[in-house]
């Protein structure tokens, strides 16, 4: 993977106090720790506003979490490419079916740590199902699942714990689905 923002030392320690002084003048906590593990899949939910962008890395710094994420090729188009990199975005083209999933489990079996944030409903706006992306990429390169979240209503953020995939889809997305019930995101009509 190219070199972030996360690799950076002086930068990572005020970006971290940053985040804590911003969330807590904000009203935000972190719950929850960050996973030890060195290579898991984040997910995120609910994901309603280009708000949950800047929280997340916040949240990130805050939690001393380093991690990738998967935009939308336009983001990285143009001046803004290079920093969206070193914000660790990871371009992805959605409109062509080029083994995304494939692509990422072999990044992660070269790796010997990688974090990659996935938002799974795929967009901002409203869906009446997730993407299940995440859930391939997670048993293909054999890594848990971690289920982080922004709640707007009660602003806090952070992760809920581990899931560990056992294959069988219809079983567990209807399980990690569920624990997200109660959280609300900026837009909750676009949940």
């Amino acid at each position: 993977m190219h070199y972030t923002i996360f690799d950076t030392p002086v930068l990572r320690t005020l970006l971290r106090w940053f985040s804590l002084i911003m969330l807590r003048l904000l009203g935000w906590r972190l719950v929850g720790d960050f996973p030890r593990d060195k290579k898991y899949v984040l997910i995120g939910a609910p994901h309603t506003s280009n708000w949950d962008f800047p929280f997340t890395l916040m949240f990130c710094f805050a939690g001393g979490a380093k991690l990738y994420w998967m935009g939308k090729h336009t983001l990285f188009s143009g001046p803004a490419g290079p920093m969206m990199r070193w914000l660790g975005g990871i371009s992805v083209d959605r409109r062509q079916k080029n083994s995304l999933v494939e692509q990422m489990i072999e990044v992660y079996q070269r790796s010997d740590s990688l974090v990659v944030a996935v938002p799974p409903e795929g967009t901002r706006s409203r869906v009446s199902e997730w993407k299940t992306g995440f859930y391939h990429i997670a048993c293909g390169a054999q890594v848990p699942i971690a289920l982080g979240y922004l709640d707007f209503s009660r602003k806090q953020g952070g992760v809920m714990g581990l899931f560990q995939p056992t294959g069988d889809i219809a079983h567990d997305m209807p399980l990690i689905r569920a624990r997200y019930r109660d959280v609300r995101g900026k837009c909750p009509y676009n949940q």
